[in-house]
């Protein structure tokens, strides 16, 4: 019996959709085997590309049968529109309806071969395996000497990682990225918490993250050398290295903040939900009880 997620989207959820599959494998005694490969097939629009194997998991790749090849798209289709149509606990592909948490996906218990499409944004969906997923996802150390040097840089101070994420233009307001008011108020309650807090930035445009940051130069550090997407695994790494967070209503540092070691992390999340086109966030079950919503 085979538990198979489908893979697909950036670093983030990608770490979602493994943690919610190996906690369904590891309750139901089943192999976890990941389709890293029709997820990213067609991506024409991001072209993201496949990062769990930058990470500590052992799991088994599908085989093009397990993904349904050939002709795989209709024969997911009809598997999508066949499952929905029967009991929730009886379907042998499931895919996410909403974002929100669902507590069905708890209690399923596989009759066969599973497939699994969806990104299940919660740590509900993995919880009491927590610590099966801190190994799971040690992330590989990069080796150069950049990212050694900004580490090391990291370790020695109140490190906060700042994340400052643009799902649409930096000049659009009222959009789906996080608000300047939002920074500035997360800034200010950090300021609060960590007095001595020194700042690493880490954004997709950092141009325009710098600009929205109202800090000084000695309070930041921009980190700006791992600018592609085969390059995301080492600011993640980066991100786990910091003590506290200010997250963006991203996955991409909602990992970097949960993935951190640091027992008295503070982590700041974005409190706003959003129901776009580019993104969703604030929906029950995403963000952690202990970390602070403004």
């Amino acid at each position: 019996m085979k538990v198979i997620p489908r893979i697909r989207g950036g670093l983030g959820n990608q770490l979602f959709a493994y943690a919610a599959a190996r906690r369904i494998a590891l309750v139901n005694n089943a192999e976890l085997v990941l389709d890293n490969v029709s997820g990213f097939k067609y991506d024409h629009t991001y072209q993201q590309q496949y990062h769990l194997d930058r990470f500590n998991i052992k799991a088994a790749l599908a085989s093009p049968q397990d993904r349904f090849e050939p002709f795989s798209k209709v024969r997911r289709y009809v598997k999508r529109w066949i499952n929905r149509r029967i009991p929730f606990e009886k379907r042998r592909y499931i895919q996410q309806q909403g974002n929100a948490f669902d507590p069905r996906l708890l209690t399923i218990r596989p009759r066969g071969d599973l497939h699994l499409e969806g990104y299940w944004q919660s740590e509900r969906y993995f919880q009491d395996i927590e610590d099966v997923i801190r190994v799971d996802l040690n992330i590989q150390s990069p080796e150069d000497n950049e990212n050694i040097q900004m580490s090391e840089n990291i370790r020695s101070c109140d490190a906060i990682a700042l994340h400052v994420r643009f799902f649409d233009s930096p000049d659009i307001v009222g959009g789906n990225n996080a608000t300047s008011e939002y920074y500035k108020k997360a800034l200010a309650a950090m300021q609060e918490r960590v007095p001595t807090a020194h700042y690493f930035l880490f954004s997709d445009d950092i141009v325009a993250a710098r600009a929205l940051i109202d800090l000084s130069e000695h309070q930041i550090t921009v980190v700006s050398h791992n600018p592609s997407d085969a390059t995301a695994y080492a600011d993640l790494w980066l991100m786990t290295q910091c003590k506290h967070f200010i997250i963006a209503n991203s996955t991409f540092s909602w990992w970097g903040a949960w993935l951190s070691a640091y027992q008295d992390k503070i982590v700041i999340a974005p409190g706003f939900v959003i129901q776009g086109s580019k993104t969703a966030w604030g929906f029950d079950g995403l963000l952690p009880d202990s970390w602070i919503k403004i």
